[in-house]
């Protein structure tokens, strides 16, 4: 008569499956500790989007021209009389396309909001690796959007 194997996995068999696990979770998600996560990046250009949405709306309330002002450098912006400056990840890379006229130096910049809703317009490019987001100002309506 033959002898019952008992009942459950063998050391092998776990170890085996734990091994799959891992290399889905790096295959989904990347490697952990090279760069932020993909949800880091999105919400990072959402908060820029929000934080441009409330320079409109403060130069529309206020009736005065509005700015939000990005810093490349210490990865601050600023709606300054609107909101305290709020800070993004540094692993970030952060690239500002404005009109020359709101280009304060290499590294600092603005978008300005006009009374009636509409800007200078431009775009802030949120990167890391491969993967980005851009969040765009139309010029003519001041409308803001997020791309991937």
């Amino acid at each position: 008569m033959a002898k019952k194997r008992p009942a459950g996995f063998t050391l092998l068999e776990i170890l085996l499956v734990l091994a799959i696990g891992a290399a889905a979770y790096v295959a989904v998600l990347g490697v952990p500790g090279r760069g932020i996560s993909s949800a880091e990046l999105k919400s990072s250009a959402r908060v820029l989007a929000s934080g441009l949405r409330t320079a409109q709306a403060t130069a529309m309330a206020t009736r005065r021209d509005a700015l939000l002002t990005l810093d490349l450098d210490s990865h601050d912006f600023e709606v300054p009389g609107a909101m305290p400056p709020r800070h993004l990840p540094d692993k970030l890379d952060l690239k500002l396309y404005t009109a020359q006229s709101e280009v304060a130096s290499e590294k600092r910049g603005s978008i300005r909001f006009y009374p009636d809703g509409s800007s200078t317009g431009g775009r802030i490019t949120v990167s890391s690796g491969e993967r980005k987001y851009l969040v765009d100002v139309d010029w003519l309506t001041g409308r803001v959007t997020i791309q991937e």
